[in-house]
């Protein structure tokens, strides 16, 4: 639930959406700080109800827990990867190049997933406001975007754990 001081709880999106048999996308990036390299950008929508306890922000998580949790996730949920390369970002700058892979990362993941568009509620973006096109959406997607969305997301938090193994 979102406390009166508008700040999130953990797992708030995850939680309204399963609770009307709805999913939710997080959406992560790895690489923007890196100045050299691609940027990799995962889409995720883990199972409904799911409380994987390596569903956690990357960071803060061992090389062999991701790989775990890494497992954990190709194995059960929704996923896609998204990779910019340098060339990209040199021509169109990181912001507009993590917005393009983001962008990417979920229209890869929404053709390929096995349920209808319309059972998606909210789309859940790491820091970064993202705009997706009209054919992409349905009038009661939620798109929201949040610092630090891996501590408040486990589907941000699995994109972020797919984007950081995978880079």
């Amino acid at each position: 639930m979102l406390h009166p001081d508008n700040k999130i709880t953990k797992n708030f999106f995850e939680k309204t959406a399963w609770a009307n048999k709805y999913y939710t996308c997080g959406i992560d990036e790895v690489g923007r700080g890196c100045l050299a390299g691609p940027l990799v950008v995962s889409a995720a929508i883990i199972p409904q109800n799911t409380s994987y306890r390596l569903l956690k922000d990357s960071k803060i998580l061992t090389p062999a827990e991701r790989d775990t949790a890494y497992a954990w996730i190709t194995k059960n949920c929704f996923w896609t990867v998204s990779i910019v390369s340098h060339r990209v970002i040199d021509r169109i700058n990181i912001y507009q190049a993590t917005l393009f892979g983001m962008k990417k990362a979920y229209l890869q993941l929404i053709e390929q997933m096995p349920i209808p568009l319309e059972v998606l509620k909210f789309v859940l973006v790491d820091a970064m406001p993202l705009k997706l096109p009209p054919a992409a959406q349905h009038s009661a997607l939620e798109l929201h975007h949040f610092n630090y969305g891996e501590r408040f997301s486990a589907s941000i938090a699995a994109a972020s754990i797919v984007a950081k193994v995978t880079r």
